[in-house]
């Protein structure tokens, strides 16, 4: 396999997690009588640009089809995050009702409708029907299409080119990267800014955050890579910032290389530093990752195993993409955690893929009164902790896996 950015020749693993089907392939009751696609979930690292990558099997109209399950608007604490950076980019920037923001990736317009509501024009781009209507029901205009060079010209010829451009989560999802950035280029008025947020991979290796890893990310991204990435495709990075989302975020601030005039920070400097000590560009950095993964699962096992033996009950809270990866490779079934709790109605109803575990409302959690919850989306854990607090009532604990396993009596 070639490096989707640059072409090299990809020879350096960082981890195989085996085989998975998509993470997000939410099965039905009809669904659980017929076979299930899984793909091999393998990760290589491009030692010219430093892109870290899946290699190819799955495909994105696969990944994110019309019954696309992922709805961003049920986390109260990235809907707060939300509306701070939306004040915040209308303050650094002075937008107001004559400016034009655009947002990729708008899923359930859980971050354009903080822009509608302060009166700025605004539109989404999201291919998946499911939460692209959801976003509609907001009032939010939705163009239902994946984003790329084309579709950028097409809304530029149409006079949408926007002063600020939004891509929150996106930029690891995209298979063609170099044609998904190009696109911004494109989009943005000739003094508009882009920003990008996505998973900072130093955290990925540092915390072992291996359930992170799954089909619909086809990349795992540095500053060091995505440096390399925007300037080859007509963007140029002028800032960025850390933030705890996701397990630990960057957002990256971009203007277009031709007409772009914003000051660059001293924090791109400061972090690609940062990135280049701490060994991003040598292969060493790597190479330890898949050791530290199976003992992660390997002590997540052991502990299920346990409570099965002692005849406690396990259940898990939060059908996340990142749960459905750990459930995989760890090779969980119904009989060690009988149901996942998630508040996504859309969920609700259905099983996790591959694993086959039933998926169901809060109310299972006070009827069954489990010994331990495991808090699968763990980047939520502290929101979680405080929702389902009247577990302690009978005793009941949390659990997390990542980056070890950890009860919180």
């Amino acid at each position: 396999m070639k490096c989707r950015h640059c072409g090299s020749e990809l020879k350096l693993p960082l981890v195989d997690l085996g085989t998975a089907p998509p993470s997000n392939a939410y099965l039905t009751e009809e669904k659980l009588h017929a076979p299930e696609r899984w793909f091999p979930l393998r990760v290589l690292v491009c030692e010219s640009c430093w892109l870290v990558q899946t290699e190819d099997f799955a495909q994105a109209d696969e990944l994110f089809d019309a019954d696309y399950a992922y709805f961003s608007g049920f986390s109260s604490s990235w809907l707060a995050h939300c509306d701070r950076y939306v004040s915040e980019m209308v303050e650094r920037f002075g937008l107001n009702q004559d400016s034009y923001v655009v947002e990729v990736a708008a899923n359930d317009g859980y971050l354009l409708q903080y822009v509608q509501g302060r009166g700025i024009p605004c539109l989404g781009i999201e291919p998946t029907a499911s939460t692209a209507a959801a976003a509609r029901g907001k009032g939010i205009p939705i163009v239902e299409k994946f984003f790329g060079t084309d579709l950028a010209k097409n809304l530029a010829s149409q006079g949408k080119q926007a002063d600020l451009t939004v891509a929150n989560n996106v930029l690891a999802h995209v298979p063609n990267i170099n044609d998904f950035v190009a696109g911004f280029a494109i989009l943005l008025k000739p003094q508009g800014v882009a920003t990008f947020e996505f998973p900072h991979l130093v955290r990925l290796i540092e915390e072992i955050q291996f359930d992170t890893i799954y089909h619909e990310h086809f990349s795992y991204l540095s500053l060091t890579a995505v440096k390399h990435i925007f300037s080859a495709n007509g963007l140029s990075v002028f800032d960025v910032e850390e933030h705890p989302t996701h397990g630990g975020s960057l957002r990256v601030f971009a203007q277009r290389q031709d007409y772009g005039k914003q000051v660059v920070s001293d924090r791109v400097k400061e972090l690609l530093d940062r990135e280049s000590q701490l060994g991003i560009s040598k292969a060493d950095y790597y190479v330890n990752f898949q050791t530290k993964a199976n003992q992660v699962k390997n002590d997540f096992l052991a502990f299920l195993l346990e409570a099965k033996r002692q005849g406690k009950i396990v259940v898990g809270y939060g059908a996340a993409a990142k749960g459905n990866t750990l459930m995989n490779y760890a090779g969980i079934r119904p009989d060690l955690i009988p149901f996942v709790v998630d508040r996504n109605p859309a969920k609700q109803g259905k099983f996790m893929p591959g694993s086959r575990i039933p998926i169901v409302d809060e109310s299972y959690i006070k009827n069954t009164k489990p010994n331990y919850v495991i808090i699968l989306p763990w980047n939520l854990k502290k929101e979680i902790m405080v929702q389902l607090e009247y577990i302690r009532d009978w005793g009941g604990m949390f659990v997390t896996a990542i980056p070890q396993m950890e009860v919180v009596h």
